[in-house]
C-alpha cells in the first residue's frame, strides 16, 4: 500500500504495527544524515515532536528567501525573485535544488517503507528509504505547466 499524502507524524499516531510495509514518498527525513539529524534535533528539543517535510520545507524556503534577500542586497520582490530563482538551493533538507520558472521547487523526493517493529531503533525510527526519485521526475514537467507566469 502507498500513502501518498502520509507523513511521518501519520506513521508516529497509527504504531508501527498498524504501518509497517506502507510506502510513503516525502523529500525529507529526519534520519538520513548528519545535516538533517542535526537540524530535527533541535526541531524535536524545541516541539516533542519529529519533523517531516512540510516544517523543514518551511524552514528551507525562509533560509533560501533571506539568502537571495542577502544576494540581491535589497528587499525589492522582483530582485528577491530573482536571486531566489538563480541560486541553487542547497541545505539540510534540499541539495542542488532550484525554483523553476514557474515557482515550483525541484527537489529530489523519497520512497520509503514504513520499518518492521522489530527494525526500529526507538522513537521515531520509522523509515527505511528504496528509492530516490531525481527532482525532474518528480514533478510535472514544465512543458504541461499551466502556470500563468510561463505565459508573459
Amino acid at each position: 500500500m502507498i500513502g501518498l499524502l502520509t507523513l511521518l507524524p501519520d506513521v508516529h499516531g497509527l504504531g508501527l504495527d498498524a504501518s509497517q510495509g506502507l510506502l510513503v514518498s516525502e523529500s525529507f527525513y529526519w534520519d538520513m544524515n548528519d545535516e538533517t539529524r542535526a537540524w530535527s534535533k533541535r526541531f524535536f528539543e524545541r516541539n516533542k515532536v519529529m519533523p517531516h517535510m512540510v516544517p523543514a520545507g518551511v524552514y528551507g524556503s525562509v533560509l533560501h528567501y533571506m539568502k537571495a534577500i542577502k544576494a540581491a542586497g535589497t528587499t525589492d520582490s522582483a530582485a528577491v525573485m530573482k536571486a531566489m530563482k538563480s541560486l541553487p538551493i542547497n541545505d539540510f533538507m534540499t541539495k542542488n535544488g532550484r525554483i523553476r520558472e514557474d515557482g515550483r521547487v525541484l527537489r529530489d523526493f523519497y520512497v520509503f517503507r514504513v520499518k518492521d517493529p522489530k527494525a526500529s531503533k526507538g522513537p521515531w525510527d520509522y523509515y527505511e528509504q528504496v528509492a530516490t526519485i531525481p527532482a525532474e521526475d518528480a514533478a510535472r514537467p514544465l512543458s504541461e505547466s499551466e502556470c500563468p507566469l510561463l505565459k508573459k
